[in-house]
């Protein structure tokens, strides 16, 4: 390759790590304690715990289910109801003053079987909150997302540029050679390029993963405004319903029309994920994979009656098979320890390639200082 053309490769990849690198950091450092949100939940006593019952229980119905949560609030009203895709023994509700409000939320964990209160989860506080507002959006809403985005499409560059200058620059030395004898930094730009080579496969999926990840709001409302819009095109211009129809009727209806599959999370007519009229019912499969996937069910509110049901399109798809891989969430604990490994790996990186910077940041002022006190001597 050509010197010009590697001096270009290398001001790409030395101007786009150094942009990001701060806030790569920034999320490596919280998506480690996310990767294990669950485990931390349980030894900090936050996480909501189901009592042992037979697994054949019955089930109580999502009426009273519901009852049980208003009753903790009063005024409030019903907004989702959702259940984890690995755990079907406790509803999760959560409750609002109006359909579309983001703040003075509640939820309220029910027995899926007794339909006993067993908690309030907290929406708001606590440390595993913390660690992901930072990691989503820097408290600062949707434009924070986005910067985060941007900064990740950097990432993704430096990626990229660092293994097109990769291949020149071990050229004459071994695979995975650290120079020990040399100075401590040709070990550190050595160790740097180890690792960076090692994640290099980790860091593209969860570099390109978290990109998709920050344009969710976008892509939900592109769906809404496609998908929804076509779908409850036959409601347009009439009221809403003054009173909702069963909750549990609603869901048995559209459990009838696509057999084989579970509730993921339910949405109440007004909310982001539904119309004025319906019920959203989304629907799971039971497999590791199928079980991040949904399918929308549009339940009439006033009547049960399903109006629509469709596959969801390739962009809302793609959107959500990138969550769980983004945190590892895909294969139990064991992928779980993975992420964590190479998240650490990939700090070791980011913090070598910005030591690296500032070392010969010091050895060019160092060598200006010499050559300033050279000429004074003259």
């Amino acid at each position: 390759m050509r010197t010009t053309t590697l001096r270009r490769w290398a001001w790409i990849h030395k101007w786009s790590s150094l942009v990001c690198t701060v806030f790569m950091l920034l999320l490596c450092l919280t998506g480690l304690p996310l990767i294990f949100h669950h485990e931390i939940g349980h030894l900090l006593g936050t996480e909501i715990e189901a009592p042992e019952m037979a697994r054949d229980a019955p089930r109580a119905s999502l009426d009273r289910v519901l009852e049980v949560a208003v009753a903790r609030h009063p005024g409030k009203q019903g907004m989702f109801v959702s259940q984890e895709p690995d755990d079907d023994r406790i509803w999760y509700v959560t409750l609002s003053d109006t359909p579309r409000a983001d703040t003075g939320l509640k939820q309220v964990a029910v027995d899926a079987r007794t339909a006993e209160a067993l908690g309030e989860p907290s929406l708001d506080s606590g440390f595993i909150h913390l660690m992901y507002q930072l990691h989503v959006d820097l408290f600062a809403g949707l434009p924070g997302t986005l910067f985060l985005g941007a900064m990740g499409v950097l990432l993704l560059v430096a990626i990229l540029s660092g293994v097109v200058l990769y291949g020149p620059f071990m050229r004459k030395l071994d695979f995975g050679t650290v120079r020990r004898q040399s100075s401590p930094r040709t070990r550190w730009l050595d160790l740097h390029n180890l690792l960076g080579i090692v994640t290099l496969v980790w860091a593209l999926v969860v570099g390109l993963t978290g990109v998709i990840n920050t344009l969710a709001d976008p892509i939900i409302d592109l769906w809404r405004f496609d998908e929804v819009a076509d779908m409850t095109a036959p409601y347009q211009g009439l009221p809403p319903p003054e009173r909702l129809a069963s909750l549990q009727r609603s869901v048995d209806a559209a459990l009838a029309v696509e057999p084989g599959m579970a509730v993921r999370f339910i949405a109440f007519p007004g909310t982001t994920f539904s119309s004025p009229h319906h019920y959203g019912v989304f629907l799971r499969g039971d497999r590791p994979l199928t079980s991040r996937l949904v399918k929308p069910v549009l339940v009439d509110a006033r009547t049960t009656q399903v109006t629509d049901s469709r596959d969801l399109p390739w962009y809302v798809t793609g959107l959500l098979v990138s969550q769980p891989l983004h945190f590892g969430d895909y294969g139990g604990m064991p992928m779980q320890i993975l992420w964590a490994v190479l998240d650490i790996a990939t700090i070791a990186v980011l913090g070598s390639g910005l030591y690296l910077w500032l070392r010969r940041r010091r050895t060019a002022d160092d060598t200006v200082e010499i050559m300033a006190g050279a000429e004074a001597r003259q």
